[in-house]
């Protein structure tokens, strides 16, 4: 399946529409990170695409990443080291909870834009805007489909599963 099969450009607009109205209200940057196959632990799979995508970057460290293995059906919510530091543990259950309820009926987009829209709210209490705030990275959905190469690693370790 292609990422137009699992989010089609509308829905893509839709999400980007998200993220920017969500980054209205925190100096948070939000991402959607889109890829087929995570075949070992989510968590490690997500943070290479975090460092990948140089979501470390931004100059407050509050970037936070949405991953999402759609064929594998596993994803995970990953915070850079700002808001690690600043949220507590299990700042988003509640979020990786709603997101796998909205994947598991097949509305990742209404699931998306949902969550996104709370992780803005959630943010701007920790991190709230600025009217000089820049939009440092890209609210397009980003997507790759390399192979994954965690076929080994802890199966057992995984943050968010759909099933």
């Amino acid at each position: 399946m292609a990422l137009v099969d699992f989010i089609p450009p509308e829905g893509q607009r839709r999400i980007a529409d998200a993220i920017t109205a969500a980054e209205r209200h925190t100096t948070g940057e939000i991402c959607v990170h889109v890829t087929p196959r995570c075949r070992g632990n989510v968590m490690k799979r997500a943070t290479r695409a975090f460092n990948r995508l140089h979501l470390y970057t931004t100059k407050r460290r509050n970037a936070v990443l949405i991953f999402i293995a759609y064929e594998d059906r596993k994803f995970a919510i990953l915070g850079d080291t700002a808001i690690n530091e600043a949220v507590p543990q299990g700042f988003w259950d509640g979020e990786v909870e709603e997101l796998g309820r909205y994947l598991k009926a097949g509305r990742q987009v209404d699931g998306l834009c949902e969550i996104i829209a709370r992780m803005g709210e959630r943010l701007s209490q920790y991190f709230p805007g600025e009217r000089d705030d820049e939009n440092e990275l890209s609210n397009e959905v980003t997507f790759d489909d390399l192979e994954d190469d965690d076929e080994h690693d802890d199966h057992d370790n995984e943050y968010g599963n759909m099933e």
